[in-house]
């Protein structure tokens, strides 16, 4: 900008005043780089999620689009005789309370794994198999680690309230399913937490191209004083002071995109055009989208991102998302899910993404039950077991 080339040209009237310095005591231990040293946004849930979630686009598309896809996938009910079209899991996976269907359910469980690598399902019951269920805030949830390290209770803290579960009883009333974690016994490691990096380096360039456009999206550029001589020269602080003012005022944000300038007194304009480094911060932003997508692990052609070709089209890469992302998130929550269930119930019975029903996967379960159909060695019972349904009952 103008003013700090100004200042950094010692152009300003009188001695300058020596500044208080401050510094971290665990600023040594930093690597330097540069000028200055890297800043990264906070660790916490709360700060990751502001930061790659509510005001990343990136970020937001990739929680939204895994979330989605995951509680809309048709989930069926079985257990190791046959796949029942009615039956008490199932109603209360439709419905688990009265604000929510298993849709918003199922993605409100899934973001939080997503944003913090836990979800919490807490059971509302007498005993039997719960009435009703709800998804529970991960940043407000804290275990409670008994003297053999695992969870004897856990805390749920709004507003200065807790309210404890207790995890000793004979059926749990909360479900605890987490990503892995290779440091940590407790909590999981989310996918935002590991694009963090990239999350603030996408942040960061979408400030600097904000702050060029309110800059009439052009480069910055000096204004030079020449003394009486045509050598350099020092203005006085009046006329130091008028210049700030009238550059603030009057040529200074998008307002004031084009305005033409006016000098006098010596004063010229030097124009300083875009150097090398600001000509590739937009392909940084674009690296760093692309990291956040790895991350999550949405191929970056569904979000739009440009100069990623790994999948022939859009259908090969929406395949892969389903692959690759949606279904493994879906089948280690319905397992969690229905073995938690089960404890209440006493019935072993599972809940399974029904394949045969998305779209995304038609051609390949066509494909499937082609090639398992034309197999003429294999029983009616191992076929149906390779396609994931329960055998037939006896004389069917």
């Amino acid at each position: 900008m103008v003013l700090d080339f100004l200042r950094r040209s010692g152009m300003e009237a009188g001695p300058s005043e020596p500044t208080e310095q401050k510094a971290s005591a665990t600023g040594p231990v930093i690597a330097w780089q540069g000028g200055g040293r890297v800043v990264w946004s906070p660790r916490d849930v709360a700060s990751l999620t502001k930061n790659g979630f509510v005001t990343n686009p990136v970020g937001f598309r990739c929680v939204k689009l895994i979330a989605e896809a995951a509680a809309a996938i048709p989930l069926v009910c079985q257990d190791a005789e046959r796949r029942y079209d009615v039956h008490p899991v199932l109603e209360l996976i439709n419905r688990p309370n009265s604000a929510q269907g298993r849709a918003e359910l199922l993605e409100a469980l899934i973001g939080h794994l997503l944003l913090s690598g836990n979800g919490y399902l807490e059971a509302v019951g007498d005993g039997g198999l719960p009435f009703e269920l709800h998804v529970l805030r991960s940043d407000r949830m804290n275990i409670v680690p008994g003297t053999d390290g695992w969870p004897v209770a856990y805390d749920y803290v709004v507003g200065g309230k807790k309210v404890r579960f207790d995890m000793g009883v004979e059926v749990p009333p909360i479900c605890h399913i987490k990503s892995f974690h290779p440091t940590d016994d407790h909590y999981g490691l989310s996918p935002i937490s590991a694009a963090a990096a990239a999350i603030d380096v996408h942040n960061s360039a979408s400030g600097w191209a904000k702050g060029l456009l309110d800059n009439a999206a052009r480069p910055s550029g000096a204004i030079v004083y020449r003394g009486a001589d045509g050598g350099p020269g020092t203005l006085s602080a009046d006329q130091y002071d008028r210049l700030l003012s009238e550059m603030e005022m009057h040529h200074m944000g998008a307002r004031n995109a084009g305005r033409p300038m006016l000098l006098e007194g010596g004063l010229d304009w030097k124009q300083m055009g875009f150097s090398p480094s600001d000509m590739e911060f937009m392909e940084t932003k674009r690296d760093a989208a692309r990291e956040i997508a790895t991350a999550f692990g949405v191929p970056p052609m569904l979000l739009g991102i440009q100069g990623d070709a790994t999948y022939a089209n859009y259908q090969e890469a929406n395949r892969a998302f389903y692959r690759l992302a949606v279904l493994p998130m879906v089948e280690r929550v319905t397992a969690s899910i229905s073995d938690w269930l089960s404890r209440f119930s006493g019935q072993a019975v599972r809940l399974v993404p029904d394949l045969d029903r998305i779209s995304a996967l038609s051609a390949e379960r066509e494909a499937q039950w082609a090639r398992i159909g034309a197999a003429s060695f294999l029983t009616d019972a191992e076929k149906r077991s390779l396609l994931g349904l329960p055998p037939l009952a006896e004389g069917s």
